[in-house]
């Protein structure tokens, strides 16, 4: 992987944290590096869902892919916050 795609993953994943985040009703108390991570991750593992539900190539903008992300971000910032607060 080179630098770039390095650094559109952290974009991506700050995006994607975001809108994550934004989904969920009231306050999160995670960082925004959680969120940053968080969001990488349902970014990779909801592309590969996308594709294995082969909707990750279509014309125009990848809505079903995006909105697998954003949910996928949505569940790991409650799991996250979930196993922060137990501490």
């Amino acid at each position: 992987m080179e630098i770039s795609g390095i650094f559109t993953a952290i974009v991506v994943g700050i995006v994607i944290g975001i809108l994550g985040r934004l989904a969920i009703p009231g306050r999160q108390r995670i960082g925004i590096l959680w969120t940053i991570l968080v969001g990488v991750l349902a970014a990779l593992v909801g592309t590969a869902v996308a594709g294995a539900f082969d909707v990750a190539d279509t014309k125009g903008v990848d809505w079903i892919e995006l909105a697998i992300q954003i949910g996928l971000a949505a569940v790991g910032v409650v799991g996250v916050e979930r196993l922060k607060g137990r501490r």
